[in-house]
């Protein structure tokens, strides 16, 4: 059996930063992992950022009600499920997951949290585990799973290497330019056919 294993913000969803940093104005809100690979660097500047401009988890997951997936990302995940099992490897978080999950069906979600006080300021967040989409990818290799997994940041790029096969979907030229080993793909009509050619079985489907 395979599974494909995606990424969320920027595959499937806009991303939730780039919103709230739209909504406030603090330009540096709109930092993603496609332009700082160490993941700690970049949380730490969030939150001091939320902390300097006293903004709280409220604040963000208001953006968040506003959003919406990518357009065409439910239509491309119905197909995807009808061929694979999907599990979403993210390094969003739990408390900003739930309106965008369920616009999606609910696919499977495997993230973060965020530790909140209770004044609803973001006082830190807690990792599932170092390195979490490689692990992910690695634990269901070890039960015998395929994995073909899909991504477009430097954070995915250890999870496309531990799959059997990966892909690049909307990636940043940067990316593309330092991963030149993976296929890089724009439209979901694409981002099907590269699963395609990934995939062992037949998928006439």
């Amino acid at each position: 059996m395979e599974i494909a294993c995606l990424d969320l913000e920027g595959v499937l969803i806009p991303e939730i930063w780039i919103a709230f940093a739209e909504k406030t104005g603090i330009d540096e809100l709109r930092a993603t992992t496609r332009d700082i690979p160490d993941y700690d660097v970049l949380m730490q500047q969030r939150l001091r950022l939320l902390d300097e401009h006293g903004y709280g988890l409220h604040q963000i997951q208001e953006v968040i009600d506003e959003l919406s997936p990518l357009e065409g990302a439910r239509e491309f995940i119905d197909w995807l499920r009808e061929r694979f099992q999907v599990i979403i490897l993210s390094d969003t978080f739990y408390e900003f997951s739930q309106p965008l999950m369920r616009q999606l069906g609910f696919p499977t979600l495997l993230c973060h949290k965020l530790e909140v006080d209770d004044q609803g300021r973001v006082v830190d967040y807690l990792l599932r585990q170092k390195d979490p989409k490689r692990q992910a990818v690695i634990s269901l290799k070890s039960i015998y799973y395929r994995i073909i997994a899909a991504g477009d940041s430097y954070n995915d790029t250890t999870m496309l290497a531990e799959a059997h096969a990966g892909i690049l979907f909307k990636a940043p030229d940067n990316v593309i330019e330092e991963f030149p080993q993976y296929p890089a793909v724009h439209s979901y009509e694409d981002l099907k056919q590269e699963f395609i050619k990934a995939s062992v079985r037949d998928l006439s489907l």
